[in-house]
């Protein structure tokens, strides 16, 4: 069985990235999902001085271990003023200290949302164009605009949208 890891760029304990993440990766055939919370991994922010005074966080390796560990990576990102959230930037800078190329080359569902009705695609542009510079093998990305209106534990409710969600799984599914 594969192991899909689920990761929301965020470090809210109500995120509805890791929420969006987690139903995603639940919908790849033939795997188990493994849910990378954020706060479970005690990262603090990254700092020159911090790495050199105590080197690299434990929480750091852990999760450097478990995308190692993974098949594939289902990744939704947080917007936050139009980039990465503090908790997601720090966790990502520790992981390319660890291993420059953060990501393994692991087959990735790359995608965000928001409550509002860009669906957070200015931070999905950011690591469409930054990710695979490390090591980011993204198969396929999605923005999921109004996430109160169109999200609930049982999908998509907008059918375009979950169509749409579901071919991109499909895509995924194909490579790993």
């Amino acid at each position: 069985m594969k192991k899909i890891i689920a990761l929301g760029g965020s470090n809210s304990k109500k995120s509805i990235n890791k929420a969006l993440a987690t139903y995603v990766a639940k919908q790849v055939a033939n795997s188990e999902t493994i849910v990378a919370d954020l706060n479970d991994f005690n990262i603090p922010q990254y700092g020159i001085d911090h790495e050199v005074e105590h080197g690299i966080p434990a929480g750091a390796t852990r999760l450097h271990d478990l995308i190692d560990a993974a098949d594939g990576l289902v990744i939704s990102l947080a917007e936050h003023n139009g980039a990465y959230s503090a908790a997601f930037k720090s966790a990502y800078d520790w992981l390319s200290r660890i291993n420059p190329k953060v990501w393994k080359e692991k087959p990735m569902l790359l995608m965000a949302t928001s409550p509002g009705g860009r669906g957070a695609q200015t931070v999905l542009g950011i690591a469409k164009a930054g990710f695979p510079r490390l090591g980011g093998n993204i198969i396929a990305d999605f923005s999921l605009p109004f996430f109160d209106t169109n999200f609930s534990e049982n999908g998509i409710k907008d059918e375009a949208l979950q169509t749409e969600l579901n071919e991109k799984i499909k895509l995924l599914e194909a490579v790993i």
